[in-house]
């Protein structure tokens, strides 16, 4: 057990440690709701490096598991092999080199059959739906719960978060209601709503 801690804690090993514990604790985020498995899809191209297909936050974490691995197996026989000096410092960056290579072949070839399990083209974004008349399938709809039903463009239903602003003095929504989308909150993650008929009425200030 010794032998494997200190395989894990040294060099190059450690760099693949440090950043398993990222990724793990990345996808304990996900997993409670703190994340989304593709946060970085918009900020990093995977597809130059022959890993696209998947979402790049799945690329990465399967690369550091299969580079630690690696790296960590190598440490091992390094260690067993006993070399020392020049020969020790040469073995370790050969390792480093190897692990990423491998992590990058193993996660390249893996990543081709994952790629059917996700969509070619992104969902809906959800600036799309404003504008849209959804129906509420909640009892009630206030500042803090609501729950709506809403048809995407290629006809695939979603189910949004919808808020309605009890200043506004609008009729109360129900399930089974008629709502328009006509706002987005990005901090709260809603829509906000107001009945469909009374969006569609007389504007109060045309006159004046």
């Amino acid at each position: 057990m010794q032998e494997f801690f200190d395989a894990a804690t040294g060099f190059p090993t450690v760099l693949f440690t440090s950043a398993l514990g990222v990724v793990l604790g990345f996808w304990l985020l996900v997993m409670f709701g703190g994340a989304e498995a593709d946060s970085f899809d918009s900020d990093v191209d995977v597809d130059v490096a022959g890993l696209g297909g998947v979402p790049v936050t799945v690329a990465v974490s399967l690369m550091t598991v299969v580079g630690w691995a690696t790296s960590l197996t190598g440490s091992v026989l390094i260690g067993r092999a006993g070399p020392t000096g020049l020969a020790q410092a040469a073995a370790v960056v050969v390792l480093l080199l190897v692990s990423l290579l491998v992590a990058w072949r193993v996660t390249r070839y893996v990543v081709r059959p994952l790629a059917k399990l996700f969509p070619d083209e992104p969902g809906p974004s959800r600036q799309e739906f404003i504008g849209s008349v959804c129906t509420i399938r909640t009892g009630r709809v206030d500042t803090r719960f609501g729950q709506a039903e809403v048809a995407a463009r290629d006809g695939a239903v979603a189910v949004v978060q919808v808020r309605q602003d009890p200043q506004a003095g609008e009729a109360p929504l129900g399930a089974g209601s008629s709502a328009l989308l006509y706002a987005y909150d990005d901090t709260g993650e809603f829509f906000w709503v107001a009945p469909y008929e009374a969006a569609l009425g007389p504007d109060p200030h045309a006159d004046h």
